[in-house]
């Protein structure tokens, strides 16, 4: 019998992975920050220091609270304003997750972030694909292939949600897959936006929803039943929605008909304990989860905020859950399964390059 090594973060990183919920402004590069904030005139920074910086971003997003955790992406964003400076946070997004193994990621960010100085809406959503597109050739360069897919987000607080729509469905002949909507759940609502999401649906364009973070089962029922998100950002408040007594777990109908319906859950484990919706990754509502047989992917979030990768997201829940590669093929699969893809590029990917790449890890 062959030995199989139990999976470690470097093993991770060797093999296909798929991400489907991680924002650009939340994963640059420290020193990157540094040198934009320089080259930009942005002032704001805390330190100049590029390793103090990344222990900032970290330290400042461990509050427990989605608002202050929100409140770190003033500095990312500022530094993010100029064509130049997009075009390069683009290209080193594709490069850093294609050297951690990721095959097919889906990006987002909200276009209306980056107007502060002028830049129009066409030209931000021109400038990241131009980004991703060359971080895509570069990665291929060194032998990491990876297929970037855009989702432009509307920010839930803001009143631009049909605006940023119909971006989405103008440039989805252009590398753009779907629609997202963003920021503070608590008192927005997804049903403020109920024109978009009947305005994509009559586009048939695709669109998550983050619901389900630091709200419950209200803005996860909206999202689902009133709005039609196909996905949903997080989702992890559904097992406020499911009982244990003596004779086991009870799905409520909520519960039920997401997993019945196959609703995939973009889960970010590291995020959700630093905004207080896990206490801890041994605590995280994705064991149950999992071992229920919803559609859980596991996602980044914002890799500088969270100090995290894919790989570093597996790596712990082995640690917490004990997965092996069966576990780790299997959530790669969810996500590729439930990306906003067509059917036959997604089955490629499963078949051509998932699959393979676990073939020996599960001999």
């Amino acid at each position: 019998m062959p030995v199989v090594d139990l999976p470690t973060l470097e093993s991770i990183r060797r093999v296909p992975k798929v991400l489907l919920h991680d924002h650009l402004d939340g994963g640059l590069r420290p020193r990157t920050v540094v040198e934009l904030a320089e080259s930009t005139g942005y002032q704001g920074l805390p330190t100049t220091d590029v390793d103090e910086l990344g222990r900032w971003f970290t330290a400042a997003a461990d509050s427990g609270s989605l608002e202050s955790y929100l409140e770190t992406f003033a500095h990312t964003c500022g530094v993010m304003q100029t064509e130049e400076a997009l075009v390069r946070v683009a290209a080193e997004c594709a490069e850093d997750l294609a050297d951690d193994g990721v095959v097919y990621a889906e990006v987002r960010y909200a276009p209306e972030l980056f107007v502060e100085r002028g830049l129009s809406l066409d030209t931000v959503i021109e400038a990241v694909q131009a980004g991703f597109a060359e971080g895509e050739r570069r990665a291929a360069e060194r032998g990491r292939r990876i297929r970037m897919v855009t989702l432009l987000c509307a920010m839930r607080q803001h009143a631009r949600a049909h605006e940023i729509a119909e971006l989405a469905v103008r440039y989805r002949d252009s590398g753009v897959g779907g629609f997202d909507i963003a920021g503070p759940e608590a008192g927005f609502p997804p049903t403020r936006n109920l024109d978009a999401f009947e305005y994509l649906r009559t586009s048939n364009a695709h669109f998550t929803i983050h619901a389900g973070e630091a709200f419950g089962l209200a803005s996860i029922w909206e999202a689902i039943q009133h709005c039609g998100a196909e996905r949903l950002g997080h989702g992890v408040r559904i097992v406020d929605d499911i009982t244990e007594d003596a004779d086991g777990l009870h799905l409520g109908r909520l519960a039920a008909y997401i997993r019945d319906t196959r609703i995939p859950l973009e889960v970010c484990p590291s995020s959700n304990v630093q905004t207080g919706a896990a206490r801890s990754i041994a605590e995280h509502p994705i064991g149950l989860l999992a071992k229920l047989r919803f559609r859980v992917t596991v996602n980044t979030d914002n890799r500088l905020m969270s100090g995290c990768t894919v790989s570093s997201e597996f790596a712990a829940l082995v640690d917490a859950f004990g997965y092996g590669w069966a576990d780790i093929q299997w959530f790669t699969i969810n996500a590729m399964k439930s990306a906003f893809l067509d059917f036959d590029q997604r089955l490629a990917l499963i078949n051509n390059v998932i699959k393979p790449g676990y073939a020996e890890l599960l001999r």
